[in-house]
């Protein structure tokens, strides 16, 4: 008689550096439901990040800027997961600004406590140095029980180096992909050096940004199998908006093939290039695109969307970030 199992690989959670968090290998990166991205109806992008929650996801990025707390807080209401850790971030640099942002976070996800809150995209030491009374709240914020462990998010080498070496932070959430898109100071051998140090050192390390943005979708294996195998990364957020989506991250992040047709559908939904509203103008990107698609208009650039092919080469010319394929 020959007996045919079914081979079942489970998601995997690592406690995220000398924090109680134990949180999965794959983080929902939220803002790509909400209005600076996708815009869903609240209800819809509840769903997709519910079914990432019942799927075995138990954690999720946002940010006071992204705007998608009801949608977090709906899909709370709705999942049947009910061990979900919630990571935040805000641009505050005061005390008193960094406690309402705290406090609005709390109200307005219709939680008790947060899991990781976290000053938002710092710079350099400067901008730490600067951002030190904010930070000084987190800490008092933790000693109170409404947050569980301080972070800081950066697209920074210098940054992951410093904040390595403060004990109040201990989480960081530095942009980590295969092209090294996205890092302001070095390339991505920097910053892995960097991190390294960081995990040496018992900080939370959870990557953002490893199909930088959308603009590496072309090469999504290699792409996610990279940032996969760093050794000194606890978690990765992604964006997702869409069922099919959540689905496909899950197979890849767990080792399963994705299924033909949800590749498929995922080839064929259709995407577009975004230009943040924090664009400069510089139209170093206009210069270097190569179906000329991009122009200055108005102190900032536009898409002829007729003419792009979404190729994403001409994210690696903007230094602020500003291109995304969504």
């Amino acid at each position: 008689m020959q007996l045919n199992f079914k081979r079942v690989i489970y998601v995997e959670y690592y406690y995220l550096g000398k924090t109680n968090l134990k949180v999965s290998k794959l983080c929902f990166g939220s803002l790509t439901v909400g209005p600076l991205q996708a815009n869903l109806p609240i209800e819809d992008g509840a769903k997709i990040i519910a079914h990432a929650f019942d799927k075995g996801v138990n954690f999720i990025d946002t940010a006071k800027l992204y705007k998608t707390y009801p949608y977090i807080k709906r899909a709370l209401e709705i999942t049947k997961n009910k061990n979900i850790i919630i990571s935040s971030k805000s641009y505050d640099y005061t005390y008193e600004g960094m406690k309402e942002s705290v406090q609005e976070a709390l109200e307005c996800l219709g939680v008790k406590k947060i899991g990781i809150f976290m000053l938002h995209e710092q710079e350099s030491r400067l901008t730490l140095k600067g951002h030190w009374d904010a930070l000084r709240y987190l800490v008092d914020a933790k000693k109170m029980g409404l947050i569980e462990a301080v972070g800081v998010s950066t697209h920074a080498v210098e940054v992951v180096e410093a904040a390595a070496t403060i004990p109040e932070i201990e989480v960081i959430h530095p942009i980590v992909n295969i092209k090294g898109l996205g890092i302001i100071d070095g390339t991505i051998d920097d910053m892995l050096k960097a991190i390294k140090f960081a995990y040496v050192n018992g900080k939370g390390i959870f990557a953002m940004k490893p199909l930088g943005g959308g603009n590496l979708l072309n090469s999504y294996d290699e792409c996610l199998e990279f940032v996969l195998n760093i050794p000194y990364v606890h978690s990765i957020a992604l964006g997702m908006q869409s069922i099919e989506e959540v689905d496909a991250n899950i197979a890849k992040f767990n080792g399963n093939e994705i299924d033909e047709n949800l590749r498929n559908k995922l080839k064929n939904k259709k995407k577009r290039l975004l230009i943040e509203d924090w664009c400069s103008g510089c139209g170093k990107c206009a210069e270097a695109c190569p179906n000329n698609a991009l122009f200055i208009n108005e102190n900032s650039v536009r898409v002829n969307l007729e003419k792009c092919l979404l190729c994403g080469y001409c994210s690696q010319y903007c230094r602020d970030f500003c291109i995304k394929i969504v």
